[in-house]
């Protein structure tokens, strides 16, 4: 929750640059303070918190359970990077079940404001847009792009965690101890959960955005729909839209959540926790 407070507005440019608007991270950022207010900046910051009480904290923990178990299962307490692999796949994909509600109300917060004012939702926080959601759309709509919610969700975590022990276990082999290793292996993390989530997040946020045509129905069938138009007419590099961007949202938010989780750690052993 504290990296989210920290990267926000970047979650929100990289949103807009996925819906299609031109320009430089920067002239976006620019361009939504000056047509809407420094404040939608942080849009839907209610839901992105809701967000990472949810989804983050169900992953983290599961994660280290799943590594728990491995070490216990290994005759010399060791994980090998497929076990690692394993873990963070399962641990993502499960805790995006839990927290895939309050990702889809955090995406459609931050795309409001690029619908025309006729059909924006104008959602007045996380809450609100979760009560509303349930109302207008049944409790199945919580669960909108849920599919591609959970595999992106997937690559992240696997990228992210598996990357991130393995580069602990690595850096302690070449000598290094305490904070060069938590840093150094969370900027690693951040790298490989920008490379391997990036196209799955474009296809998430695609179809947790989309609203129904004038004939009642949805630009795309489903996830691999919504994958195979976008190949189709815009080439592959298209769900690398945003990568940069992506990436300074992305790691700077694995660096600090690591971080923190390796100081939560250490706070829990010094009580016996």
């Amino acid at each position: 929750m504290m990296a989210t407070c920290c990267i926000q507005p970047l979650d929100m440019v990289k949103v807009r640059i996925q819906l299609g608007m031109p320009g430089s991270p920067f002239s976006i950022a620019s361009h939504v303070v000056k047509t809407e207010g420094v404040g939608a900046l942080y849009r839907g910051l209610s839901a992105g918190l809701l967000r990472q009480a949810t989804y983050t904290t169900a992953r983290l923990g599961l994660f280290e359970q799943f590594m728990q178990t491995l070490r216990s299962r290994s005759p010399n307490g060791e994980v090998s990077i497929q076990g690692k692999a394993a873990a963070g796949l399962a641990a993502g994909g499960l805790g995006a079940l839990v927290g895939s509600p309050a990702d889809l109300s955090l995406i459609r917060m931050q795309a409001d404001g690029t619908l025309p004012v006729e059909q924006r939702r104008n959602y007045k926080n996380a809450g609100d847009a979760l009560l509303r959601i349930m109302k207008e759309e049944g409790v199945g709509g919580l669960f909108a792009g849920a599919g591609p919610t959970v595999v992106r969700a997937m690559s992240l975590n696997m990228g992210m965690l598996a990357s991130n022990e393995q580069a602990k276990d690595m850096l302690k082999e070449a000598g290094f101890q305490g904070a060069p290793v938590t840093f150094g292996a969370s900027a690693i993390a951040g790298f490989f959960a920008s490379f391997f989530s990036l196209p799955f997040d474009f296809v998430k946020t695609q179809m947790q955005k989309q609203q129904p045509l004038p004939d009642g129905t949805l630009p795309y069938k489903n996830s691999m729909d919504c994958a195979m138009q976008t190949l189709t007419k815009h080439g592959p590099m298209r769900f690398y839209a945003g990568f940069p961007t992506y990436y300074v949202r992305i790691a700077p938010h694995a660096m600090i959540t690591l971080i923190a989780l390796d100081a939560l750690k250490e706070a829990q052993k010094k009580f016996g926790l």
